[in-house]
């Protein structure tokens, strides 16, 4: 669970759980821990359609929590908007681009849900083919319509799963093989922390400089991955980088940085 950059939560499940298993639980301490610090901040929460479960959306809406979930399509869903592709269709047909149309409607599963809920649908056609998507979401009409809804809120969902990668693929999260759960999930705990101290190092060392925008994998290759010489003694560490290293001058400043940062937390207010 991210917030922008932020790694809220980072837990393993085994494979014979639904994909929400737990989730509930998370929010509620994510959620109790945010309104003890900001009471009247709004809550979105925005998950793809694995998420899309009513007991979830049900805790959701008792809390006060905003939802925009992904929606699995069925034949029922996209008979809902047989209409809207038909005119997609003649008009990407008529112009040779994809043409998007936007419904949204109150619906509800025949057994699962508990009650009717708004979903927003995306009538494409592209390619020569339908492309339907739903999103079920707790927002009214008058909070967000439903072309913004879709493609501003709820896609923009799309860069979570670049904080993802930046953990999975730059600080190997994904390297869970121990014999126990219990195991993997402390060394998940170890690759979220590592995620979480580069993310302080670019909030607060690199801003301003090239790496300010850096992910994960580039700063370990520019700015931690280099030779240098270390000599410890009892008073001081000293680092001798390369005279030609190109990031001297941001690891320099960087770690300047980081020191006055850590001066002003331990002085008093």
């Amino acid at each position: 669970m991210f917030c922008g950059r932020h790694l809220l939560v980072a837990k393993l499940r085994s494979a014979a759980n639904d994909a929400a298993a737990g989730a509930i639980e998370e929010m509620a301490r994510v959620v109790s821990r945010i309104r003890a610090c900001w009471p009247r901040t709004r809550i979105l929460l925005r998950a793809d359609s694995g998420f899309a479960r009513d007991d979830l959306m049900a805790w959701c809406e008792e809390n006060h929590v905003g939802f925009v979930f992904g929606l699995a399509g069925n034949e029922r869903l996209v008979g809902e908007i047989a209409s809207e592709l038909e005119r997609a269709a003649a008009s990407s047909r008529r112009t040779g681009r994809p043409v998007r149309r936007f419904k949204s409607f109150m619906w509800r599963t025949r057994t699962s849900w508990s009650r009717s809920r708004r979903v927003v649908a995306k009538a494409e056609w592209t390619k020569g083919e339908a492309n339907p998507r739903f999103v079920v979401t707790s927002l009214s009409r008058a909070q967000c319509k439903a072309k913004p809804l879709y493609e501003k809120l709820y896609c923009a969902r799309g860069e979570m799963e670049n904080r993802i990668k930046e953990c999975q693929l730059d600080l190997y999260a994904d390297r869970t093989s121990a014999a126990t759960l219990r195991a993997n999930q402390l060394r998940l705990w170890f690759h979220s922390l590592a995620y979480v101290l580069l993310c302080a190092l670019r909030r607060i060392g690199l801003h301003g400089s090239e790496l300010a925008q850096a992910t994960c994998g580039t700063i370990r290759l520019k700015l931690l991955k280099i030779g240098a010489l270390m000599r410890i003694s009892v008073r001081r560490i000293k680092i001798a980088m390369a005279s030609a290293c190109p990031a001297a001058q941001d690891w320099l400043r960087a770690a300047i940085r980081l020191q006055l940062a850590a001066l002003a937390r331990a002085s008093p207010a």
